[in-house]
């Protein structure tokens, strides 16, 4: 009963850190929009970030092995496959028009939702499973995952805002996909297994989704940008993302 009280308290408070971007409420969308692309930029790089330096690396502890790599696959074959369905049912809701056709930002938004659940999920799966080892392991982990959150949920939030989403849909949505991390921490407690072998094949999938979304929706919108000043500052921004990442390593 402990262990699960802690666990439940542990992914309440990574959830409400979904909620980070109502500091930029007070903000007017106008000075939103001049650093929308620079957390785009930063989302782009925690997203390579965290499947290159933590995801891959703690699938791959027994060895880069042909399942693992059509683990990550599926990943990104599965993202492709939802993207295209999202929008080919943007364009055939379009009154039968097809002018909104190339019209990118709606899918993505739903894209980076999706790729936000698994990776919520997934965040759940640990900590139960850090629960199940110890309440210091646990703790730890929590910690771990909340630094985790805040560069990741500031990146999401400014590309849903990128997306064409009000702040208060971003919230909700936000928030909304936040939840899945009860549900990961819910089935570890239930299952009653260690993270490391019940992430067997979530790990490297979430870490395919990441790659798609990072690589096929979020740098392409970078490009958008012809200005070289902004250009480098998107730079550093992506690079920032990255750091971040690497910097936590540290901390587990």
């Amino acid at each position: 009963m402990l262990i699960t009280i802690y666990t439940m308290l542990s992914v309440l408070a990574v959830s409400a850190i979904s909620l980070i971007g109502i500091l930029s409420l007070p903000v007017s969308k106008k000075k939103l929009n001049r650093f929308l692309l620079y957390f785009v930029s930063f989302s782009a790089g925690a997203l390579f970030g965290d499947a290159f330096i933590h995801l891959l690396p703690e699938a791959a502890e027994a060895g880069l092995t042909l399942k693992l790599s059509l683990y990550v696959l599926s990943g990104i074959v599965l993202s492709f496959f939802i993207e295209r369905v999202i929008h080919w049912h943007h364009c055939h809701q379009s009154n039968g028009h097809h002018d909104n056709c190339d019209h990118h930002e709606e899918p993505l938004a739903y894209m980076n939702l999706f790729g936000d659940l698994i990776h919520n999920f997934i965040d759940g799966l640990i900590i139960g499973g850090s629960y199940l080892i110890s309440l210091p392991v646990g703790l730890a982990t929590t910690i771990a995952v909340v630094l985790h959150e805040i560069p990741q949920e500031i990146g999401d939030f400014g590309v849903l805002l990128h997306a064409g989403f009000s702040k208060a849909k971003a919230l909700f949505y936000n928030f909304l996909t936040s939840l899945s991390a009860f549900l990961g921490a819910a089935i570890a407690l239930i299952i009653g297994i260690k993270s490391e072998s019940f992430s067997l094949f979530l790990l490297p999938f979430a870490a395919g989704s990441f790659i798609y979304i990072a690589g096929s929706d979020l740098v392409p919108e970078l490009h958008k940008e012809k200005v070289i000043s902004k250009s480098i500052i998107q730079l550093l921004f992506f690079l920032f993302g990255i750091l971040i990442m690497f910097l936590l390593l540290f901390l587990e």
